[in-house]
């Protein structure tokens, strides 16, 4: 069996069944590359002749070929998707934890000499969840407000560029991106942006360092996957053009 590859209106082949599937299992073409072989009436794409999986096996062929491109070439650049480093992904997560910088910075600059130093004297005594509430009760009003707005803008920030790219600000400076973790395609914002962001995010406010560390843990596997991307079924690759 022949069957002919088509992406960005150029046309690549004939392969036989087996490279096709050896391409699929490596990942080297796109479940939304279109393909061809006798028996089909047009060109489809090979996520839809293989229901999803990374492997084909049709049931059939006829030997009339239909008219793809008026300008077919005969070879095409098969890219790998590679996965993206762990250093690409450390460095994009400091960039992106510096942003959060200024939220946590922003009750010292609302803060009175008076209440400096009253928690000044907090630090210096044993912490407990009654020292806490009595430095949080020392915070303007205004102070929490404007972490409020600050927080909002960050997050409104973070999904929007998470849907249009799969991107933080810090992987869109690293060149690496989010994609779904068998079809290599964008990701829904539910599963970018809540599972991967919001959860996470809650997570680690909540039991910093633990969680941090067992969720980077994970990625120092095979498929480089944090807890986080196993949860959104996610992987982090080098950014594609």
């Amino acid at each position: 069996m022949q069957i002919y590859l088509a992406r960005n209106n150029q046309q690549a082949g004939p392969y036989t069944l087996e490279q096709i599937n050896q391409m699929l299992a490596a990942q080297q073409v796109l479940l939304t590359d279109l393909a061809w072989h006798q028996g089909m009436t047009e060109w489809k794409a090979l996520g839809e002749l293989t229901q999803g999986k990374n492997v084909y096996q049709p049931q059939g062929y006829a030997p009339e070929i239909p008219t793809f491109n008026p300008q077919p070439t005969h070879h095409i650049e098969v890219k790998k998707a590679e996965l993206a480093s762990i250093y690409k992904r450390t460095v994009a997560k400091i960039i992106d934890f510096a942003l959060w910088i200024p939220f946590f910075a922003i009750p010292s600059f609302m803060l009175d000499e008076t209440a400096k130093n009253k928690i000044l004297e907090f630090q210096q005594t044993t912490f407990s969840a009654e020292t806490q509430q009595q430095i949080f009760d020392l915070i303007p009003a205004q102070a929490w407000q404007t972490m409020a707005v600050y927080l909002l803008i960050m997050l409104a920030f973070q999904a929007f560029l998470l849907a249009k790219s799969g991107q933080s600000l810090g992987k869109r400076i690293m060149g690496i991106q989010i994609v779904d973790a068998q079809t290599y395609e964008k990701v829904g914002l539910t599963r970018v942006f809540l599972l991967r962001s919001i959860v996470f995010i809650i997570l680690n406010f909540l039991s910093m360092p633990i969680i941090t560390i067992l969720d980077y843990a994970f990625a120092f596997g095979k498929k480089r996957q944090t807890l986080h991307d196993l949860v959104a079924k996610t992987k982090v690759i080098n950014r594609q053009n």
